[in-house]
């Protein structure tokens, strides 16, 4: 049966999608080596008001989404938004549910009162850098991204 697109915002309850989002990005991203974290910490992500995700369903099935995080500034009052993954599974790519997904983080974005909605893309990945064009941000800047690695996995 094919369902027509449903784009949802994740609450604490709705771990199992959570779970299912993570999939998706397991095999989007083809990550070899990923250990699902707990339902109780996946709960208590959910339950933050500073991590924010969507999914998106067709098909009865989880098959992309976009999470972020809110920023708190101290050179405003007004927070601002970084979207950290956006993933739709290859057979669902170029069917809008990326464009729609980006759409869902910055109208809840506006209407929270963010500032701005911002994320980066790797210099290389030029699938990424084209999405993200085509969604008419309002700047593009050229930055280097430097990680310190805290803990031996």
């Amino acid at each position: 049966m094919n369902e027509s697109l449903h784009i949802q915002k994740l609450s604490p309850a709705d771990v199992l999608q959570m779970q299912e989002l993570l999939t998706v990005f397991q095999v989007a991203f083809e990550m070899k080596r990923f250990d699902t974290p707990s339902t109780a910490y996946l709960e208590k992500l959910l339950a933050n008001p500073d991590f924010l995700v969507w999914i998106a369903r067709k098909d009865d099935k989880v098959v992309g989404g976009i999470t972020g995080y809110v920023l708190h500034q101290y050179y405003a009052e007004r927070p601002l938004a970084y979207v950290y993954d956006l993933a739709v599974l290859s057979d669902y790519q170029r069917q809008g549910i990326g464009t729609q997904l980006m759409s869902a983080f910055r109208s809840y974005g506006q209407a929270a009162g963010f500032e701005e909605v911002f994320v980066q893309a790797d210099v290389i990945d030029d699938y990424a850098l084209d999405f993200y064009r085509s969604t008419h941000p309002t700047a593009e800047e050229s930055v280097v991204h430097f990680n310190f690695t805290l803990a031996d996995r």
